[in-house]
């Protein structure tokens, strides 16, 4: 497939096609969800549209577990068939859409009851293990093993030994989720749809009672466009409430926010070799590898506040140390904690006051002519929510238009990763960077990464790493500004790289250098470049403030502190 880049004249060229005629769809929301159905209705042969309100992922799909899975708890609830969905778009994603991003990682289940603990979980794992084989995909993941005590132990030597009693190891599967949607925007940008960011929907368009196109507002530049469409695709997520009041149609169902909240800690401070699945009193945690780090959550609370920036509260972040300590040998302490994130899960609103069990299955409605709306659902699932939502829209084209197809269009960097992957130390030596620096550019653009390093071939400087950010290189900074759609300082920290959640000073000491290297690029003034380092510096400052707050109502006010950037008149 032919790549596109995403720089800053491509999204203008986007809006301004966009506005030139009547597109066949229009996807509003640049999350999973609303990237996976532009990039299914382009590779259908219609024309798309998609914008975005802020940067690509900003909300729910840069804010996950990372984790790709069919979820072992929806066993527990019975709930097979979302189970054997999940787990074929999991073996999909390992094998041929996006092997360059989304890789098996080991669990481990302590078990702390003799018999009947290990009969129980030892046979939902192996039936978890079942349907990911008979789902329709070979799973290309390694099989479920029981383990005594002793073993478990040589595995994870961070347990307390009085913690289990033995185990149960199983493979899922893990994804940078910022990156693996921005790839989905590429993709379909590659495939001929016109995409923008910070591009936000303020109203819909109407003829009589059909919707017939949305009004966009381009926030960069502040110019309005009027965008024309068939159908219409409300992607929304967790603000799908709220873009539908923008019609004036009550909604035929309602989305409720779940909170949960991660911690990001060290590698050396939990020595394992895999990662953990522990049972709390409301749902499971998970200790998840991340690079040279551990991802540990989540929390599943009610959130009616702010759903740009839900914030984190003392109360949360004590609750995950808890539920963590009570198995590990040396606890972890406030001081071990590099990073913080909080998303908001979109849950189908149901009958359940606790939010962990309402609805993770998907919903299509088509409330009103010329509109369809996508909600609910998981990350894992997203392909088969955007298939939906363009079958839906199918009906309102009067026209035949073919299947979705991306169960067969791998995403951009997939194609020749293997073979890439097996010549890495070649490229090594022909780059001049070490092995190991590039087997992490595969995993992060896979074969697109000769694009990242002839930046390096055209300026040695490139080549270099971050200074206080050192697993990243200059050149990928500004690449995530001439290929991948960075608009701001916020959009390379905190999704383009996750320096915002892996450094100890969460990217305060790496801002101004990332600024600079920005600034040639998106055309900078010393003036922006500073109104970019200051609010990136006032963002953190509200964060960590809000995150020593006892509840979420004063996290949230605390957090509202630091106002959004915008570019200079």
């Amino acid at each position: 497939m032919r790549t596109t880049a995403l720089g800053l004249r491509a999204r203008e060229d986007a809006l301004d096609r966009m506005a030139e005629r009547e597109l066949d769809v229009v996807v509003v929301g640049g999350g999973v969800v609303g990237a996976g159905t532009a990039l299914d209705a382009v590779t259908r042969g219609l024309s798309v549209g998609l914008v975005e309100a802020k940067d690509w992922a900003s909300g729910t799909s840069s804010r996950s577990s990372k984790l790709i899975h069919g979820g072992l708890r929806y066993l527990e609830m019975l709930d097979f068939a979302l189970v054997r969905e999940a787990l074929r778009e999991r073996g999909l994603m390992v094998q041929r859409l996006a092997p360059h991003l989304v890789k098996p990682v080991p669990f481990l289940y302590p078990l702390q009851h003799h018999g009947w603990e290990r009969l129980y979980v030892g046979s939902g794992v192996a039936l978890y293990d079942t349907m990911g084989v008979s789902s329709g995909y070979a799973r290309g993941l390694p099989a479920h093993r029981h383990l005594s005590r002793r073993r478990a132990l040589r595995l994870a030597p961070a347990l307390r030994k009085d913690a289990l009693v033995g185990a149960v190891q199983y493979y899922d599967a893990q994804v940078d989720d910022a990156r693996h949607t921005m790839t989905l925007v590429r993709t379909a940008a590659g495939y001929g749809a016109h995409v923008a960011s910070r591009a936000s929907v303020t109203g819909f368009l109407r003829e009589g009672e059909r919707v017939v196109g949305v009004q966009v507002r381009d926030l960069e530049q502040d110019r309005t466009y009027d965008i024309r469409a068939r159908q219409v695709v409300n992607a929304t997520g967790v603000w799908t409430d709220e873009t539908q009041a923008m019609v004036g149609e009550r909604g035929q169902f309602h989305v409720r926010a779940s909170k949960g909240i991660h911690l990001v800690v060290p590698k050396d401070r939990i020595h394992s070799s895999t990662g953990l699945i522990l049972r709390t009193e409301k749902s499971v945690l998970f200790v998840i590898p991340w690079g040279r780090h551990w991802i540990i959550g989540t929390t599943d609370t009610d959130w009616d506040l702010d759903k740009t920036h839900p914030a984190a509260s003392r109360t949360d972040i004590e609750y995950l140390l808890e539920r963590v300590n009570a198995v590990l040998a040396v606890p972890l302490s406030r001081e071990d904690v590099e990073g913080v994130y909080a998303g908001l899960r979109p849950l189908l609103r149901g009958e359940s006051d606790a939010t962990s069990q309402l609805s993770r299955e998907h919903t299509v409605a088509h409330p009103v002519p010329g509109l369809v709306v996508v909600a609910g659902g998981k990350y894992t699932t997203y392909r088969v929510m955007a298939a939906d939502a363009v079958d839906a829209a199918v009906h309102g084209l009067d026209r035949k238009v073919a299947a979705s197809c991306t169960d067969t269009v791998p995403l951009a960097g997939a194609e020749g990763y293997h073979a890439l992957w097996n010549a890495r130390a070649a490229i090594a030596a022909r780059s001049g960077l070490h092995v190991v620096r590039v087997e992490h550019l595969l995993n992060r653009y896979g074969s697109l990464v000769d694009e990242v390093l002839a930046l390096v071939d055209a300026d040695a400087g490139l080549g270099q790493p971050l200074d206080g950010a050192d697993d990243y290189l200059r050149a990928e900074v500004v690449y995530a500004c001439t290929h991948e759609g960075a608009l701001h300082l916020d959009d390379v920290l905190d999704r383009r790289t996750r320096i915002s959640i892996e450094t100890f000073d969460r990217g305060v000491r790496v801002a101004e250098e990332c600024a600079r290297l920005m600034a040639p690029v998106l055309g900078w003034t010393d003036e922006q470049v500073r109104r970019e380092v200051d609010y990136y510096l006032k963002r953190v400052e509200a964060e960590r403030e809000s995150q020593e707050q006892p509840d979420d109502r004063t996290a949230d006010a605390v957090r509202m502190g630091a106002e959004e950037v915008v570019p200079l008149a």
